[in-house]
């Protein structure tokens, strides 16, 4: 760096008065080029390409209770509809079962996620342990493929 010029009318013990920005600027593109190539590694989400399998239905060994939830939110015990009350009921007896049955839960698209969330805590609450989600597969695995 250079505090003097040049000039002999100057005296060479006053620094220079203008303010150089050049290391300045270097540091600062060298922490953008950082930031830049560090920012994809801060994102949270995790990027999963799933294979596509078909696997077979599972053969139930056990008696299964059927609940479904349409998109109103009522609820269904083995298409038959219930109340709250007597769902909680039901799913106390049917955990008192030996062995315990397990629980097939089919919910509407449209339906809220905290009924779906009331329904399970009921089940795990009443001592359910096999809690499994009904789907429906794709009915064209092509378009399912091209969507994605």
């Amino acid at each position: 760096m250079t505090f003097g010029g040049f000039e002999r009318a100057q005296a060479p013990s006053q620094p220079m008065a203008e303010i150089n920005v050049t290391p300045l600027v270097d540091v600062m593109l060298v922490l953008l080029v950082i930031f830049i190539i560090a920012a994809p590694l801060l994102a949270y989400a995790i990027r999963l390409d799933l294979p596509d399998v078909k696997a077979p239905p599972i053969a139930s060994r056990t008696e299964a209770v059927k609940i479904a939830i349409d998109a109103e939110g009522r609820v269904f015990w083995n298409a038959d509809r219930v109340e709250t009350a007597d769902l909680v009921a039901r799913l106390k007896a049917a955990a008192a079962k030996s062995p315990q049955p397990e629980l097939h839960l089919r919910a509407d698209k449209a339906a809220r996620f905290e009924r779906v969330a009331e329904v399970m805590a009921a089940a795990q609450d009443a001592g359910l342990n096999k809690i499994g989600f009904v789907t429906e597969p794709p009915a064209d695995p092509a378009k399912t493929k091209k969507d994605r």
